[in-house]
């Protein structure tokens, strides 16, 4: 698959602080790519550096194989979605998605039929005349991205697109977002600090920490096996334990619960669990798992996601534990004590 944009030791100092340091990625054609990492890691100083907004102090960017190095923003092949969308409130929404194209002079019978075409593919047909003022805020972020879409942009950078929006609006849009992006196959390159919007979404995700990546992976390697102690407890929900010398080969927590696992690396210092990895009573034929009793503190419903707080009957230790779906355990309760088992390959240290 070819590589539409390459980014190589890309850095950015503002005076005596980096944003980004020495970042070094790829993307393929008609990817769906994110860059995932908590308010102020450098996710839209490095956006803003591939539109052209910011210039890079080191390192080269190349698009379809080109460099970037001096060209404006309104020359590159990218074009942008922002989170509070810079609609044109004056404008109807054919009148907001022809805007680019008539400052570049395209011919009016072009600029029809691409507008249609663009109106069609994102759900908008007969919102022609409407105000964006009188959309709701799906319409709305479908008015932006068909606005920069119509431009036919080699790229899409998308900057937090669905952070103004509320959180039922916002699970629908996920999935609108990926089925468009799939339908256009235009390449998107999303930043988020919402680790959901990222894993359900994207090809590749880029997990970034203080200016650097930590980890580039597909959704469910991230996941499933971080690389770092940033990432597993930045992606997806955890229990966190930091950890004290041991001579008998066993991991133990500071309150002081024991557990096993083989080829130990003695370095180790914090491990993470996540609360899905817990099986409730384990059936006696599963080996290479710890088992051990908790006291069920607290059922914390939430439909499919229910989970419970619990502790380690002999140390202390609070768990949260996801309740599988399933009718043997729908009769926990709080105060029962409950035998639990953790896989060795479950228990990620670090």
């Amino acid at each position: 698959m070819n590589k539409i944009l390459e980014i190589k030791n890309l850095t950015k100092s503002f005076k005596d602080f980096t944003a980004v340091k020495d970042v070094n990625f790829d993307v393929d054609e008609g990817g769906f790519f994110s860059i995932l990492g908590p308010s102020g890691c450098g996710k839209t100083t490095l956006l803003r550096m591939i539109s052209g907004f910011i210039k890079e102090s080191q390192g080269e960017i190349l698009i379809k194989g080109e460099s970037m190095s001096g060209i404006p923003p309104e020359k590159r092949p990218v074009n942008i979605v922002f989170q509070n969308l810079a609609l044109f409130p004056m404008m109807n929404v054919k009148e907001n998605i022809a805007f680019g194209l008539k400052r570049q002079k395209i011919n009016k019978s072009e600029i029809e039929e691409r507008v249609a075409d663009m109106l069609a593919r994102v759900g908008l047909e007969g919102f022609e005349k409407k105000k964006v003022t009188e959309l709701s805020g799906g319409q709305r972020q479908r008015v932006a991205i068909a606005r920069s879409l119509v431009m036919k942009p080699s790229i899409l950078l998308l900057d937090e697109p669905l952070g103004a929006l509320d959180r039922k609006l916002r699970e629908h849009m996920k999935i609108e977002l990926k089925l468009l992006q799939k339908e256009l196959g235009t390449t998107f390159i999303y930043i988020t600090h919402d680790q959901s919007e990222a894993l359900v979404m994207s090809d590749k995700v880029a997990v970034m920490n203080k200016g650097r990546f930590e980890q580039i992976d597909t959704p469910r390697n991230l996941y499933k096996n971080p690389k770092t102690a940033f990432v597993a407890g930045f992606v997806g929900e955890s229990n966190r334990f930091e950890l004290k010398s041991s001579d008998d080969g066993l991991l133990v927590t500071q309150k002081g619960w024991k557990l096993e696992k083989p080829n130990l690396d003695f370095k180790t210092e914090i491990l993470y669990i996540r609360p899905e990895a817990f099986i409730l009573a384990p059936s006696d034929n599963l080996i290479n798992i710890n088992r051990f009793k908790v006291l069920i503190k607290t059922i914390l419903f939430d439909g499919s996601n229910t989970k419970v707080s619990a502790i380690v009957t002999s140390s202390g230790d609070e768990l949260l534990i996801s309740l599988p779906q399933n009718a043997r355990f729908e009769d926990i309760e709080e105060g029962d004590e409950v035998q639990v088992g953790i896989n060795y390959e479950n228990l990620k240290c670090y």
